[in-house]
């Protein structure tokens, strides 16, 4: 499975009858993996392992977990796993948290730890170690892998890893938590680290973390939500940031971050609703990031687990932190 962009473009305009095409989205990620010919397929070998987990999530999604063979998806999974516990886009690869962690969320949804435990002994434990040990003692913030590059995704990403692991004991996480509060700006919104801007991908990531922790009272949910209603834009698209442009990628982000404080009714769902489905290639499958624009797994991933925080009929419930259907954040977490 690969991130691999067309054939295909979005639609330049929305029809009045306009709706999912669930059986082109299923057919578009079933063929991914299948068009090895092309070029973009080798150039973007470094998200092979997400991308697996963008394409296989937004099957679930869509009502239709069969599509990709269950085996082949944890053989190539496990073919990534390093001895000391960390995953690389693919074979051959670095070990990465954010490699790591699409790694543990594709496990959980196959509910495969067993077959983890068969791949590797003790493979839960030395996961979980492996993360642990990217924890800076003095900051609280993690590591992305052995080279020290630091970010709240990183973060985000062990707090979300360890937790479906059931071994979130191991870091510190109140030390964590310090890092996160002082990353927040005078807007209410956080960025990457101490100071930075302001952004929707890192306000999911730094108030996923806190709503893992247990800490949402932390947030200024108040100013955070106005923040982030503001990125709806006169097309009903969102924006990661202050005069930028609407992306399908940020139905995530900023859905997910008001759904954790409650507030996702501060935006226009249907005006939203219809920018998603607009970005769809009605005849082969997947969405963009805008209407007229080339699909990728990426977008198409985002772009359903947004329809589906709206609650698009017929689409699988989606949680908002872990971006996984929610009956199996349930099942992993003995909700």
């Amino acid at each position: 499975m690969s991130l691999v962009s067309g054939p295909g473009r979005g639609m330049a305009s929305l029809p009045a009858d306009a709706c999912l095409h669930v059986d082109k989205h299923v057919n578009y990620i079933q063929s991914l993996d299948t068009r090895k010919d092309e070029l973009e397929y080798w150039l973007t070998e470094h998200l092979r392992l997400n991308g697996l987990y963008w394409g296989m999530t937004a099957l679930h999604l869509l009502g239709h977990p069969e599509a990709l063979p269950r085996h082949g998806i944890l053989e190539f999974v496990f073919s990534c796993l390093h001895e000391s516990g960390g995953f690389g886009a693919a074979p051959g690869h670095d070990a990465h948290m954010l490699y790591t962690c699409s790694a543990v969320q594709i496990i959980a949804t196959l509910d495969a730890f067993d077959d983890l435990e068969a791949h590797m002994k003790d493979g839960r434990q030395k996961i979980a170690e492996w993360i642990a040990n990217l924890q800076d003692p003095e900051t609280g913030t993690f590591a992305g892998d052995e080279w020290g590059e630091k970010d709240t995704r990183f973060l985000f990403n062990a707090f979300l890893s360890l937790s479906l692991l059931g071994l979130l004991h191991l870091v510190d996480v109140d030390k964590a938590v310090q890092h996160i509060n002082s990353c927040v700006n005078f807007d209410g919104a956080y960025g990457t680290s101490p100071g930075a801007e302001s952004h929707s991908g890192q306000v999911y990531t730094c108030v996923g973390a806190l709503t893992i922790a247990g800490r949402l009272d932390q947030v200024n949910q108040e100013k955070l939500g106005a923040w982030l209603s503001e990125r709806q834009l006169k097309n009903g698209g969102l924006n990661g940031r202050p005069e930028k442009t609407e992306d399908v990628c940020y139905s995530w982000w900023v859905m997910s971050s008001l759904a954790m404080i409650n507030k996702l009714h501060w935006i226009d769902g249907e005006k939203l609703t219809a920018f998603i489905l607009g970005c769809q290639d009605p005849d082969l499958g997947g969405l963009s990031d805008r209407p007229g624009d080339m699909v990728d797994v990426f977008h198409t991933h985002f772009g359903i687990a947004g329809l589906s925080l709206l609650k698009y009929p017929g689409l699988a419930e989606v949680d908002p932190v872990y971006c996984m259907p929610r009956d199996v954040v349930h099942r992993c977490l003995g909700r």
